[in-house]
């Protein structure tokens, strides 16, 4: 007898077979001769029938049974246009394996407690199915930097010195030394371009803000790439290009995914290159309109990206930033260095994706902006070593994974786009 995945039977390769599934109890419902159960492993839920008239021995177990035990099934799968998923295992026998104790998550839980209960509600379809598409995010995007001759590499998460602004930084005692947690990889991306040329990372970033909104985790997966001899223009058609291969993968292959989280996947096929593409000094002309005491120089806020977004109602870029609110490794036109060659690409509801641009070659500009930004040049001796033994005009971006994951998924909020979200409240488990 063959033991087989769920899916398998859902897609109607063991039709009028006997089979054996492995899982858990996701529904249980009991009749006096009947005993509806419906199983769920990693692939997906079946019901399963017991009667206990033809089978007295699995209705004993079956009886036992309670939400979320773990048990072994057999029987005969057949096509049920009544079943969910259309088909249905008639079940000869039950081997409990784990007996669960009364499950806490009921239907009718608040959303406070069931985040409380992250341990138990990753069991859920919302949160298994998430985590799939998540799961392929990562491969296709990974599939798109190898194709492009992107190698991937490994930087730490102990730093020295602070990549974006310090008021973000989370501290820790390193021994007898004060490091931080990274914001972000990119400066040891830059030193690895030397020596690799195309580079990029998938690993966390931590951010000690204090926002509350759909998109902020204190730490999230960071997609990050680094490339020398390029410029913002070669960035832009890099990231859209990412962008497009990621969605049109996603479009092809969780079509089931999206369908049963509810979520518009027709948007992902919407996805094609070149974006549109507009600068920051257009982007506060159209959003005076309703917020008129915005002016040049003002950093954009969550608010002002959801508006933009939503006029162009797919990924776009903005570009072109004011230096002043921009990090110290941001190259400035040299005919305009007030401002920075500096993108950020936005999506509907959530804004920001993703932020890149140019990077400073020259070593003296370079000293001046961490002057300027009230940074210690010493604490930077390492990365102004990139400009001094060979320096050359190079690019890069930082993308957030979740971020992505609240767009293409339609998801309310960014702490269910990550297995175990950590905000300026919830650290547990």
């Amino acid at each position: 007898m063959a033991l087989v995945k769920i899916r398998e039977i859902l897609d109607g390769k063991y039709s009028d077979q006997t089979v054996s599934v492995r899982g858990w109890v996701y529904r249980k419902r009991q009749g006096k001769e009947l005993i509806f159960l419906v199983i769920r492993d990693s692939t997906g839920v079946i019901q399963c029938t017991v009667k206990k008239a033809n089978a007295p021995t699995a209705w004993a177990e079956a009886e036992k049974l309670t939400i979320e035990s773990s048990l072994t099934l057999e029987g005969t799968a057949k096509p049920d246009s009544r079943a969910p998923g259309g088909f249905e295992i008639s079940a000869e026998a039950v081997s409990i394996i784990g007996l669960a104790e009364v499950f806490p998550i009921a239907k009718d839980k608040s959303e406070e407690f069931i985040r409380d209960m992250r341990h138990l509600w990753l069991r859920s379809r919302k949160m298994n199915l998430v985590m799939k598409v998540r799961a392929k995010v990562l491969e296709y995007a990974r599939e798109y930097f190898e194709k492009t001759d992107f190698i991937e590499v490994s930087p730490p998460m102990f730093i020295s010195a602070a990549v974006e602004g310090g008021s973000t930084l989370f501290g820790l005692k390193y021994f007898e030394q004060d490091l931080y947690l990274t914001q972000s990889s990119q400066l040891y991306l830059e030193i690895l371009i030397s020596s690799l040329e195309n580079v990029y990372c998938i690993a966390p970033s931590f951010r000690a803000e204090k926002s509350r909104t759909i998109r902020h985790l204190t730490e999230y997966w960071h997609m990050e790439a680094e490339w020398p001899f390029s410029d913002m223009n070669d960035l832009m058609q890099f990231e859209e290009g990412l962008m497009e291969h990621i969605c049109k993968r996603v479009y092809e292959n969780c079509q089931n995914e999206f369908k049963e989280l509810g979520a518009d996947i027709a948007k992902l096929s919407q996805v094609t290159v070149p974006f549109p593409r507009i600068t920051y000094a257009e982007a506060i002309d159209r959003l005076k309109a309703k917020n008129s005491s915005l002016k040049w120089g003002d950093d954009l806020g969550y608010e002002d990206e959801k508006i933009l977004a939503e006029e162009f109602g797919k990924p776009f870029f903005v570009y072109d930033y004011p230096t002043v609110i921009k990090a110290f490794y941001c190259r400035t036109y040299r005919d305009r260095p007030e401002v920075a060659l500096s993108v950020d690409m936005m999506v509907p509801r959530v804004g920001e994706i993703s932020t890149g641009g140019q990077r400073e070659e020259d070593k003296d500009i370079l000293i001046q902006r961490i002057k300027e930004q009230g940074l210690k040049p010493e604490d930077y001796e390492w990365y102004l070593d990139l400009r001094r033994y060979g320096t050359v005009p190079h690019a890069g971006f930082g993308m957030g994974v979740e971020r992505l994951l609240v767009w293409m998924l339609d998801l309310d909020n960014i702490i269910d786009a990550i297995p175990f979200p950590r905000t300026t409240r919830r650290f547990y488990p």
